[in-house]
């Protein structure tokens, strides 16, 4: 029997692969909804460690939004 990826570990595998993920990615490539949580349960229940950044783009209507990039860090 084929193995199903939770949410937590098809974001990340995700992260392994591309280091970074945004919002809009979590729903565009994985169809997951409230990246935040995911990202708790991955700090807090897998001991994962995470920088963030702020990203600043404007929407198809020229609205300014900014929304956060989480980045996985790298073990040593």
């Amino acid at each position: 029997m084929e193995h199903t990826l939770t949410q937590n570990e098809m974001i990340l595998k995700y992260l392994e692969e591309n280091g970074s993920i945004t919002t809009y990615e979590s729903y565009t490539e994985l169809f997951i909804t409230r990246l935040s949580a995911r990202i708790h349960d991955l700090k807090h229940k897998y001991g994962c460690e995470f920088d963030e950044e702020w990203v600043t783009k404007k929407n198809r209507y020229g609205n300014t939004c900014t929304f956060k990039k989480y980045i996985l860090r790298k073990e040593d």
